[in-house]
């Protein structure tokens, strides 16, 4: 597993919009990025203000979409219908 601090700049932004995210599961980011939920807790932690971090902590904690196991099998996929549309 790399450690935190060994992300370029674009890796790190990808990691931070996928934890906000709330159908991107946390083991989606340890199978792209080698990083568990509590390595991301800490990177979101050493990134964000900590304002933002304490919001996110917030909207994290019991989140269904953001464990596998607790997920619905009606949510099979990582973003919203409306997310990345083609133009």
């Amino acid at each position: 597993m790399l450690s935190v601090e060994s992300y370029d700049l674009g890796n790190l932004s990808r990691i931070i919009e996928m934890a906000w995210e709330d159908r991107t599961p946390f083991e989606a980011l340890e199978r792209e990025y080698g990083l568990n939920e509590s390595s991301v807790i800490k990177l979101m932690r050493t990134n964000l203000q900590p304002s933002s971090f304490k919001l996110w902590r917030k909207r994290m904690v019991g989140r269904k979409t953001k464990h596998l196991k607790l997920r619905s099998a009606d949510v099979t996929r990582a973003y919203c219908s409306r997310q990345y549309k083609r133009l």
